[in-house]
């Protein structure tokens, strides 16, 4: 694991404002290791997203698997009858309701829907087709419940990315799709949407452009005419880096996505809104780890520092990304190379590498930036408990979840 080329760089007014929050949580009782997430870095974010030019209305979905937080969600449900929630699992589609969502405001997307959605069908739903199997075994409910339907379309750059000669198993075939289409056409079934997925960390806004190129080239050959263009998610998340130092939105140009989907939304007339399903690139930056140092040790050159909480329990994502490091106590001095550890018995556990002041000791905090996506679905117990969640919106900061006990634990037996 090597240091990101500027973790310093970290914008100053979002570490004050993470450093409030956190010295808040630790005066009204916060036990550590706690995640502190927070709304108004994710209304933030869409506010930016929603200003751009796309050529036609845009909508914002939360997507509830990358920060399965009911605080969330609730806030988001709240901001406006227009803020629905994308979901992939019956557990999610399940939590959606519990927290008020109506099933008009529910997206559901993801494969193998037909395992769970007949048990939990309902009027009103709006569902995208994943594949033919589940076309064949969902279409019957779609025509009694006058479900809003779309097809996800696999297109050209949606490939395994850690083996690019592979494709992904998401999506149908442009082939299946045109045979979906007729299938639904022959059922009655108009086709609202057509939706597409390329994957995260997406580099450059050109790849969004061959994809949607291959949306329209689709719609011209079959006659379909969805007027909901889904354009997934895939925005690469600010302020994290490549495990080799590289930042994942150094090319990224949000205005030149924009200006993709509004040239290709130009030749699909037909399209009158446009979806965003964005994840990562939104909740990110709306959440922290704040872990405190139970030991220190000294070997080969570098400073090992021992916290409560680390890799193996709160943040699996820094095993393939580096985010920023900060103290939360003022600590001058010189810096020295830095190992942040968690408490478990693995070597793997291990946050990252920094140069980081040489005067922390014991009892003192760190901040580990944008764990806000991801974070609590990988979290695990690996000797230890889940943490404990803080959240702030415009009610202020409050406790939401506490550690677990052994006792709530050794329950689930």
């Amino acid at each position: 694991m090597s240091a990101p080329s500027r973790p310093h760089l970290y914008p100053a007014p979002a570490a004050r404002a993470w450093r409030r929050r956190a010295q808040l949580a630790l005066q009204r009782g916060a036990v550590t290791p706690s995640y502190l997430f927070a709304a108004e870095p994710y209304a933030a974010a869409v506010r930016s997203l929603a200003a751009l030019d796309y050529g036609r209305p845009v909508r914002t979905w939360l997507s509830a698997k990358t920060q399965p937080l009911p605080a969330l969600w609730q806030w988001w449900r709240e901001q406006g009858s227009g803020h629905g929630i994308e979901v992939v699992s019956e557990f999610e589609f399940r939590g959606a309701l519990a927290d008020g969502y109506t099933p008009e405001r529910i997206l559901i997307n993801g494969p193998a829907k037909h395992r769970w959605l007949p048990a939990l069908a309902r009027p009103g739903l709006r569902v995208h087709f994943d594949s033919l199997r589940e076309l064949q075994l969902l279409l019957p409910l779609a025509v009694e419940f006058q479900w809003r339907i779309g097809l996800r379309l696999r297109t050209p750059g949606e490939v395994d990315p850690g083996h690019p000669e592979f494709p992904t198993q998401f999506g149908l075939e442009p082939a299946e799709a045109a045979l979906a289409l007729g299938r639904m056409q022959r059922a009655g079934v108009e086709l609202e949407g057509i939706h597409f997925h390329l994957r995260t960390q997406v580099p450059v806004a050109t790849e969004f452009a061959v994809a949607l190129e291959a949306v329209r080239d689709w719609c011209e050959r079959t006659g379909a005419r969805p007027r909901i263009l889904d354009v997934g998610g895939g925005l690469p998340a600010p302020w994290t880096w490549s495990a080799d130092g590289r930042r994942f939105d150094a090319r990224f140009r949000l205005a030149e996505y924009a200006a993709v989907i509004r040239r290709a939304v130009d030749r699909m007339p037909f399209v009158r809104e446009v979806w965003l399903e964005n994840g990562r690139h939104l909740s990110a930056r709306a959440g922290v780890l704040l872990v405190r140092i139970l030991d220190v040790k000294e070997r080969s050159g570098t400073r090992l520092l021992i916290c409560d909480g680390g890799r193996t329990m709160n943040a699996l994502v820094s095993t393939w990304e580096e985010h920023a490091l900060l103290p939360l106590e003022r600590r001058t001095g010189r810096r020295v190379l830095t190992a942040v550890h968690g408490p478990t018995c693995m070597a793997f556990d291990c946050l990252g590498r920094r140069r980081l002041p040489a005067s922390l000791r014991p009892g003192d905090h760190l901040l580990w930036c944008e764990a806000g996506a991801y974070h609590l679905p990988w979290e695990t117990r690996f000797s230890h408990g889940l943490a404990e969640v803080w959240w702030e919106d415009e009610r202020g900061l409050r406790r939401v979840r506490r550690a677990e006990s052994f006792e709530s634990y050794r329950a689930l037996w």
